[in-house]
């Protein structure tokens, strides 16, 4: 195989991953970890822990139920900062899923520059996946800040007192969200490579089929 065709089927395996990472992460429910030390009484630590994701939250043996939806909630009378902090949220929900569409149409898009063999293509198709991962990126630090503010909040309302004993963390969805935007900005540098080599001219890379090319 040429080394334009193991460009292109690095990048789109790293658009795959990328999309099976992000599609994991959205679904899941282990973005935010919230655990209360509990000294002296561990029957009731599992019933006062908790764990949430983008949809709902699960709090300790009970079954999850839903958060608040973000896009009912404007009309709720809520102070300034709670406000934000719905914002916040629907900002993440729209922005994570919506980079799940932009990866699979960038699968489009590397189809056809692999068909055409377009150095146009594969550059736009380069920035197209760089663009998508500073997206996703977006979306991370959004729910990153979202979720300090929201536990802020709380400790406002409740005191600091009773928040002392409480350990916030966050899960392993947030880790599979960094591994989408990582893979999928690999992706995308890996196309603006493929360009460059294929720019160098026939010595560097032959015809290639779509198979050879990963798409």
């Amino acid at each position: 195989m040429s080394r334009l065709g193991a460009l292109l089927l690095a990048a789109a395996l790293g658009a795959l991953l990328s999309f099976a990472l992000l599609a994991a992460a959205v679904a899941s429910d282990y973005w935010y970890l919230l655990e209360v030390a509990d000294a002296g009484n561990h029957s009731g630590h599992g019933q006062l822990s908790s764990h949430s994701g983008l949809w709902r939250i699960c709090e300790g043996h009970n079954s999850c139920i839903p958060l608040i939806d973000p896009f009912a909630s404007e009309s709720l009378d809520a102070s300034t900062s709670v406000q934000h902090l719905i914002s916040l949220h629907r900002a993440v929900l729209v922005v994570l899923p919506v980079s799940l569409v932009l990866i699979v149409c960038g699968w489009i898009c590397g189809l056809l520059s692999s068909l055409a063999q377009s150095i146009r293509l594969l550059l736009f198709t380069g920035c197209y996946f760089l663009l998508g991962g500073a997206l996703t990126l977006a979306g991370v630090i959004i729910y990153i800040s979202y979720s300090q503010l929201a536990f802020a909040e709380t400790a406002r309302q409740y005191g600091p007192q009773h928040m002392q004993d409480v350990r916030i963390s966050f899960g392993w969805s947030l880790a599979l969200a960094w591994g989408s935007c990582a893979a999928e900005s690999l992706s995308g540098a890996l196309l603006l490579t493929a360009a460059r080599g294929l720019s160098l001219g026939p010595p560097l890379c032959g015809h290639l089929s779509p198979r050879q090319a990963g798409w």
